[in-house]
């Protein structure tokens, strides 16, 4: 992949990252996921980010795969001039893989691109979860990125900044960078041969809410910076898994509350909060998959959006697995797990 792209005047500072392993994440039995997002409990690639980089790179993004990686926005992101924290990049575990990370206090939000050797004319945004304490992506990412060009899609990979650190938009800063990053999308898709109506978004346990507040809301929340913020919003499809969804009640995934809303919201808020009641008639076919036993965000935050769905009378499928807990992945002893099939099934039956 040439990492110019088909629109050098939209990839500004856009690096083509290589090194030297070749790994495939192709039908890795290792590939069990995180509590946060698809995120290998082991190394799956080679290359770690060099200690004093100004911009911290994702640990993946240093494998010999054709991947590009650029800061979403034109110099700073908006809103930043009392966030003082630097962005860090720190093991999620003391005793885990050194390559199994996660950002805190993000500055410089990314995305991610690897183009299929196959493309099908549509492309898929992958939002990876932390409960907006932390952006969990480690190298793990670099293989489900991989799993969908596998597949024919452009495939994206989005790290957002966090709604804790004091940037002007409070709450709304993730979901600037969700929209920017579709946006971008949409801008260079003709040049890659993408159909801006086959594009779709996919996000993890909070970045499920991060994707459904992206599928689900139109309003835009930051003004426009280039010619790219001139593409409109909204995507084909939306896949959610074990996604974050319910505030201020009973099933509520506390950490990602705190983070987003505060420990102890108004009532108002909280429901401003909720995806499942940002869903209308307008809003695009769904896809959730969570497990009934899931301990970290509880299978309500699923079977609430099924729910808003179904009395939107928007088409939707749900895969709840009596058992998988939270963070099962793309793969099953080595084959695709149960759900990948169904939901490719689904995206093609819905244009995706």
């Amino acid at each position: 992949m040439n990492g110019d792209g088909p629109n050098p005047s939209l990839r500004r500072r856009l690096g083509s990252l290589r090194g030297s392993d070749s790994t495939s994440a192709g039908g890795d039995p290792s590939l069990r996921w995180g509590d946060d997002w698809g995120v290998s409990r082991r190394v799956l690639l080679g290359g770690t980010v060099a200690a004093g980089v100004a911009t911290a790179l994702p640990a993946f993004a240093q494998s010999a795969a054709p991947l590009a990686y650029r800061p979403i926005w034109p110099g700073n992101a908006p809103g930043g001039e009392r966030v003082t924290e630097a962005e860090q990049e720190i093991p999620r575990s003391a005793t885990g893989p050194k390559d199994d990370t996660a950002f805190l206090h993000v500055r410089t939000p990314t995305m991610t691109h690897i183009a299929p050797a196959k493309p099908n004319g549509a492309a898929i945004l992958l939002i990876p979860g932390g409960g907006y304490l932390r952006v969990a992506i480690g190298n793990g990412a670099r293989a489900l990125l991989q799993f969908f060009a596998d597949r024919g899609y452009h495939a994206y990979l989005l790290k957002y900044r966090l709604p804790g650190d004091p940037w002007a938009a409070g709450p709304d800063a993730p979901l600037q960078d969700a929209q920017r990053a579709l946006r971008l999308i949409k801008a260079e898709a003709k040049g890659y041969g993408v159909a801006l109506d086959r594009i779709g978004v996919m996000g993890f346990s909070a970045g499920g809410h991060l994707a459904a507040m992206l599928a689900y809301r139109g309003d835009s929340t930051y003004p426009a910076m280039d010619v790219a913020d001139s593409q409109p919003l909204g995507v084909r499809a939306a896949g959610l898994l074990y996604p974050v969804a319910l505030m201020g009640v009973d099933g509520t995934h506390r950490g990602s509350q705190d983070q987003l809303i505060g420990k102890n919201p108004t009532p108002d808020r909280a429901l401003r909060a909720r995806t499942d009641a940002r869903i209308t008639t307008a809003s695009p076919p769904t896809f959730i998959a969570h497990a009934i036993d899931d301990r970290v965000v509880p299978v309500d935050n699923g079977l609430a959006l099924l729910a808003a769905l179904r009395r939107a009378k928007v088409p939707a499928e749900a895969y709840l697995p009596e058992i998988g807990g939270h963070g099962f992945g793309v793969t099953s002893e080595g084959q695709p797990a149960a759900w990948t099939a169904l939901f490719f099934e689904w995206a093609k039956r819905h244009g995706l």
